[in-house]
């Protein structure tokens, strides 16, 4: 067995608590340099055996005096004494790292050779020694414990920190377990900080605040690694810690030097907080809190040569397709024009891949004096926040790319910033459907046929066909942007365009359609990790509807609630139409339910949006009739309301009896087991959890009367 980790990660204490809890003797030998001498070696071996078990006088005599070989006479007689051992047994070698004599380690071989069945051999220490242990390995006889099965868990951390006088809740054990990457360590160095923080510090600041440069993890580092490592390792450490992930050509291209793949796998074989990132041994990146440490040094003893540093990479990655990598670098350098012409490109393409928290991060990192001197970022950012249901924010960064003067071309192609421009404004409906229409032809005109914004324009197109009554040209528009959208990878522009169809399947009585419509986009949301988007709300609600057309009251409930939890995004929507339309639809899914109160809040939501953008076509004619429907909707006092079937509404009154499920299943004439499961289901759809907290739920709700029941 061999149980390797880098230092603090409890190998010791580990094999402590095993020897306390396995009914085996254990041989402990804690090694140290004197035992890179073989005589040495076996000796303190001979000698942890000899206590559990006396060893023959052949035995102490060969290791007093070995002779001229060991191999003759020392190695073979103790051999022979551990596979002749009567009781199975564990030979711990501890702090085995220390083993590199050539012979030390051929005797360490020779005596896992002769391990008898049922006895163990552990190597434990910081890094393997050089054994031949890949055919124990490939024979299945070889158990090896790393930093991955010693890593702490959030729960084993907290009784770590309590330790430490420290007491977190377990969202803040795990924001610090997942800092510490469970390093035992880590997390009691971690504890003591903590407690040494000023009360005026919060303990959220201060779990923020901890890293690889606190002053008890820098001593931790320094004296157990960095102290001991020559200064041209010590400097490949600091330099290389710029990167998030290394690899041999990458460093060589940092460093402006060759070499690079050895020295990692040096660094690994000293097991020095580097972690592999693949199986081939090719990619690597340091520990989080070893990497603080290294970037804080750094900046200490070279802090010019950081942005140097980070150019470099930058060019390696770009030259190797890798725009994402080279931006992170990009921006450290602190080259915000090149960094605006990578966000310019990037930004839809990895908005429409789901990650729209990265893309949010890029364009905070442009102030308002960059924003104003790189239009083409403050485009973006206008479309971003349009997207994400922020009218003022889109509104603003909008202003500021219209002011501002673009030179070159777009990364899509196009000639000119202002088909953006245009596109977005049409987006927004800033100035009626009309010019919403007329925006988004211009921009069709001149968006090149590879443009991600392109699927975009033609579906606002074909919305302002909806808007003004042109459902069947609409339709036609909107299936051309799905198909784009899906060639060109535009997914969550592909989610509106089948939500749109849905909605005009529905409106001319094709529910089939509308169904199939909203289950694609229902299925793309969750396929593409598009579940945060506000876009995503319109497909949840056309889905919901579908789902109530066929009875499926829990299906429908579901969407419902994940529609609402987009609804803040909504409260402001940047799209207005977009906005409008997904709550009458929602609207109508809770008039369905029998929800008038829920319809209602809804559309006063509309009607705000109207206040502010009152030319969006027959949505304003919509709401005014949903309204009306409303009103005219007496309140219901049986279950449909709460979405109960007509086979639970009958079972509900014998609820309040003092039958049991089996006399009520023979009173309706099905079995035990059915009238269970209709039970279950009204305490879901009740929203409780017992019999007689559903009898009493029902007889508030007016469903059921106990006093007659219980007569």
């Amino acid at each position: 067995m061999t149980l390797s980790a880098p230092a603090g990660y409890g190998k010791t204490t580990l094999l402590a608590q095993w020897a306390m809890r396995d009914a085996r003797a254990f041989a402990w030998v804690s090694l140290d340099e004197r035992d890179n001498d073989p005589i040495v070696f076996l000796r303190h071996v001979g000698m942890a055996l000899d206590a559990i078990e006396p060893l023959s006088p052949r035995v102490i005599r060969a290791l007093a005096a070995p002779g001229d070989s060991i191999w003759v006479s020392a190695i073979p007689r103790l051999g022979a004494a551990v596979a002749s051992s009567r009781a199975p047994l564990v030979l711990v070698l501890d702090d085995s790292h220390l083993l590199r004599s050539r012979q030390s380690l051929r005797a360490v071989s020779v005596l896992g050779d002769h391990v008898p069945e049922g006895s163990m051999l552990v190597l434990a220490g910081r890094v393997m020694p050089r054994l031949p242990i890949a055919a124990l390995r490939a024979s299945g006889r070889l158990l090896e414990v790393g930093v991955e099965e010693l890593a702490l868990d959030d729960r084993e951390a907290r009784l770590l920190l309590h330790g430490t006088g420290v007491d977190l809740g377990l969202a803040a054990t795990t924001t610090l377990v997942s800092r510490c990457e469970g390093w035992p360590a880590g997390l009691y160095l971690a504890g003591l900080a903590l407690c040494n923080q000023t009360d005026t510090v919060t303990k959220d600041e201060r779990i923020a605040g901890f890293g690889g440069d606190d002053r008890y993890l820098t001593d931790y580092f320094r004296g157990e690694y960095l102290s001991s490592l020559r200064p041209h390792a010590l400097r490949f450490l600091r330099r290389t810690s710029v990167l998030d992930r290394m690899s041999g050509p990458l460093c060589d291209a940092l460093l402006d030097d060759l070499g690079s793949a050895r020295e990692l796998e040096k660094i690994e074989r000293s097991n020095l907080f580097l972690v592999p990132l693949d199986h081939r041994r090719e990619w690597y990146r340091y520990h989080q809190l070893f990497r603080d440490l290294l970037q804080r040094e750094l900046l200490e003893s070279e802090p010019e040569l950081v942005p140097t540093l980070h150019r470099r990479a930058a060019d390696w990655y770009e030259t190797h397709g890798d725009l994402e990598s080279a931006l992170e670098h990009v921006i450290a350098e602190g080259d915000t024009e090149r960094a605006a012409q990578i966000v310019t490109g990037l930004a839809l393409p990895v908005y429409f891949s789901g990650r729209v928290a990265t893309v949010e991060r890029w364009l905070a990192s442009f102030d308002a004096e960059q924003r104003e001197r790189y239009p083409g970022v403050a485009l973006m950012g206008g479309w971003v926040h349009a997207l994400r249901g922020r009218r003022e924010e889109a509104e603003e960064w909008l202003a500021v790319a219209q002011h501002g003067t673009f030179k070159g071309r777009l990364p899509d192609g196009s000639r000119s910033l202002e088909t953006w421009i245009a596109l977005l404004r049409a987006a927004m409906c800033c100035d009626g459907v009309s010019k919403m229409l007329a925006d988004a032809e211009r921009a069709l005109a001149d968006l090149p046929s590879k443009s991600l914004l392109r699927p975009s324009a033609m579906m606002v197109q074909g919305a302002a066909y909806i808007l003004l009554g042109q459902d069947e040209r609409g339709d036609v528009i909107l299936s051309q942007a799905a198909s784009e959208a899906e060639r060109l990878g535009a997914t969550d522009t592909r989610v509106v365009a089948l939500s749109e169809r849905s909605l005009i399947a529905s409106a001319r009585g094709d529910t089939s359609a509308a169904e199939a419509l909203a289950t694609e986009a229902s299925k793309l949301i969750d396929s593409s990790h598009l579940g945060d988007y506000v876009t995503g709300a319109m497909a949840l609600a056309t889905f919901a509807r579908a789902q109530l057309r066929h009875g499926r009251w829990e299906s429908a409930r579901a969407h419902l609630v994940r529609a609402q939890r987009l609804r803040p995004l909504l409260k402001e929507s940047a799209l207005p139409w977009f906005g409008i339309q997904t709550r009458l639809e929602l609207a109508r899914a809770y008039l369905a339910l029998r929800d008038t109160q829920g319809a209602r809040s809804l559309l006063g939501e509309v009607g705000e949006i109207l206040r502010f953008r009152p030319h969006v076509g027959v949505l304003a004619e919509e709401a005014k009739a949903l309204w009306k429907e409303v009103d005219e909707m007496p309140e219901p006092v049986d279950g449909t309301r709460y979405g109960l079937t007509g086979a639970e509404l009958r079972v509900l009154p014998l609820l309040a009896t003092h039958l049991s499920f089996r006399e009520i299943g023979e009173r309706l004439f099905v079995s035990r087991n059915t009238i269970k499961t209709h039970a279950i289901s009204v305490y879901r759809k009740l929203g409780v959890s017992s019999r007689s907290e559903a009898i009493h739920r029902a007889d508030e709700l007016g469903l059921v009367d106990v006093n007659s029941s219980a007569a």
